[in-house]
């Protein structure tokens, strides 16, 4: 059965926003072991809390773990399918599919046609056992098969197989589609990595340890393990847009979903890259059609990491902390923010992200702290992580530390050097790589002085009754807001219900814009002050050509910088007032 429900009535798919639980755990050493799968699992169903269930109260709106490949386990299932792993890295996908026979055998050979034309051969097909008597009834109708795909890299290193992997899963997709169209919309490779494997579906908490039975094998061993429990804000729950994806889990929604969907599809006809070469057209669509918010962001870290960015680096472009002048952070890192906010605009909104590429795993959150995300390190090498403190009971003599992340801070654990990494060193690093602050001294253009007070102008009486009739000016809008602001010269306050219809039901002549309207957050968030606004959120903008987005040269800063608007002329002599955060003029 399709699991992309129509759009109908007043619902759309596009529309699709999340509002969950997330959690994960980690061994600082690296040293894989089954009990970080018990902790994940523990996590998970302390979270449950956090999830939503249907009308029938047993089928979720999504539950799944990511955690590191399992070779010995993988190696017993598969010894025992007639064909032989060879010794680590080689790649795993685990893969959706139509109830559909043959629709699926065909769609099993276009994966198998990609992963042959980038140099990889398939080892051989395992049917994932399952156990659909724990579903619901609206998750057991729109349950898809699901196998597991094992692939030979050929002797690659591990770094070239991902990515080779990554490329293979991209030409995949896009021949499906071409070939199949809807009818294959069943058809999704939830991940296919030689680093990481996620099980995931439309479950509760409970049900995703007793659908995979895998997930519960004493030789299932991993150094981490990231979880997630869906609420998906006024959505359909659906198996694909369940949370692990590729590489993060994400709790919150990305309020400027369309213009940043929007500004991705813009830059494909200039991107190019070596790391590509020719191939790059495989990559297109970047964004999944249909995908959630979280899933187009997924879809984007991906890219921006394969075509050769650090994961850090990329999270750092897409959700930057605040930057401004009355911050107190480096020049060099303050270079770096407002350098990428001239190549990419911020995924913008409420965000607690754990994200890994199968050696690191971090988290952060947005650059107002609307999520929070508590984290504590054991004395025996454990880091926990997860949308709330608690999700793991120790031992308090046990525990070594414990803290919150805070607005734009990053959190990073490294299982290969098995040792955790702060923000500011992290971020440090990645902002002196490149030379950021002379690239913008010698390239940025900076408008000064163009937003003063012009010279008053004078109008007739009767010319200035037409024109505000024209713009549809009320007496009450002159009355109550425009007068107080030009007496007191600051934003009048005033608390009333807004009971003016829509425009587009209205029976009254109303303006063009009027009918178009920015939409907000579709979750409850804090109320934010005028201080704090005034110092996270700007109108700062960079104005010109944008450059090849998997690429970082001097020239892609080479733009008129619009400070933001103020409210007093300044003097010749003053600084423009700088802005700490980017907003995107293209907006949901």
């Amino acid at each position: 059965m399709s699991q992309t429900a129509e759009n109908h009535g007043l619902y759309e798919s596009r529309r699709e926003h999340d509002g969950c639980g997330v959690g994960a755990v980690v061994n600082i050493s690296g040293r894989r072991d089954h009990s970080i799968i018990g902790y994940g699992k523990e996590i998970l169903l302390n979270l449950h809390h956090r999830g939503a269930a249907g009308a029938d109260e047993v089928t979720g709106d999504g539950a799944g773990i990511l955690f590191q490949i399992p070779h010995e386990f993988f190696a017993r299932q598969c010894s025992g399918l007639g064909f032989a792993l060879p010794e680590p890295p080689y790649g795993v996908g685990v893969v959706f599919g139509s109830q559909d026979a043959p629709l699926r055998k065909e769609c099993d050979k276009l994966l198998e046609t990609a992963i042959s034309h980038y140099g990889m051969k398939v080892l051989g097909w395992r049917n994932v056992p399952t156990a659909g008597n724990c579903l619901g009834p609206i998750a057991r109708e729109a349950e898809p098969t699901i196998k597991q795909v094992f692939v030979d890299g050929n002797g690659l290193e591990e770094h070239l197989l991902e990515h080779k992997l990554y490329m293979a899963r991209k030409r995949a997709e896009k021949l499906v589609t071409k070939n199949f169209g809807q009818r294959a919309e069943d058809f999704y490779i939830t991940s296919l990595s030689c680093r990481t494997i996620c099980y995931k579906g439309m479950f509760m908490a409970w049900q995703l340890f007793a659908y995979y039975p895998d997930i519960s094998d004493e030789q299932v061993a991993s150094a981490f393990a990231i979880v997630h429990q869906r609420y998906s804000t006024n959505t359909l729950p659906n198996w694909r847009l369940a949370q692990p994806l590729r590489c993060l889990a994400h709790n919150g929604e990305i309020n400027t979903l369309s213009g940043n969907r929007n500004w991705i599809q813009a830059r494909q006809t200039n991107m190019a890259s070596t790391v590509f070469g020719d191939d790059i057209d495989d990559l297109f669509p970047i964004l999944t059609p249909e995908a959630s918010d979280s899933s187009c962001f997924d879809n984007v870290l991906e890219l921006l990491v394969h075509a050769g960015r650090s994961m850090p680096h990329a999270i750092m472009m897409m959700i930057p902390e605040a930057f401004g002048q009355r911050y107190h952070i480096s020049t060099d890192k303050r270079a770096f923010y407002e350098y990428h906010a001239s190549i990419m605009e911020p995924w913008d909104g409420p965000a607690a992200m754990l994200f890994t590429d199968g050696r690191i795993v971090g988290g952060t959150l947005d650059r107002n702290g609307l999520r929070p995300c508590r984290y504590l390190v054991t004395t025996d090498g454990l880091v926990v992580m997860a949308s709330e403190a608690g999700v793991v009971q120790f031992a308090p003599e046990r525990i070594r530390r414990k803290g919150r992340l805070k607005p734009g801070q990053m959190f990073l654990v490294d299982t290969v050097e098995g040792r955790i990494i702060s923000d500011n060193e992290t971020k440090s690093k990645i902002a002196r790589q490149r030379p950021y602050r002379r690239w913008l001294d010698e390239n940025r253009i900076e408008l000064r002085g163009l937003f003063d007070a012009p010279k008053l102008l004078h109008i007739a009486p009767n010319k200035l009754l037409r024109r505000l009739q024209l713009f549809g000016y009320t007496r009450e809008e002159l009355n109550m807001i425009l007068t107080p602001m030009a007496l007191n010269a600051q934003e009048p306050i005033g608390s009333m219900g807004n009971d003016t219809p829509l425009a587009v039901l209205s029976d009254r002549p109303k303006l063009l814009f009027n009918y178009f309207k920015q939409l907000f957050a579709q979750v409850t968030n804090p109320a934010i002050d005028p201080l704090r606004e005034d110092l996270v959120m700007s109108l700062m903008n960079f104005v010109g050509k944008k450059q090849n987005l998997l690429e970082e040269t001097p020239r892609h800063c080479r733009q008129l910088k619009l400070p933001q608007p103020q409210s007093k002329p300044q003097k010749s002599s003053e600084k423009p007032k700088e802005c700490s955060w980017h907003t995107p003029t293209v907006t949901r």
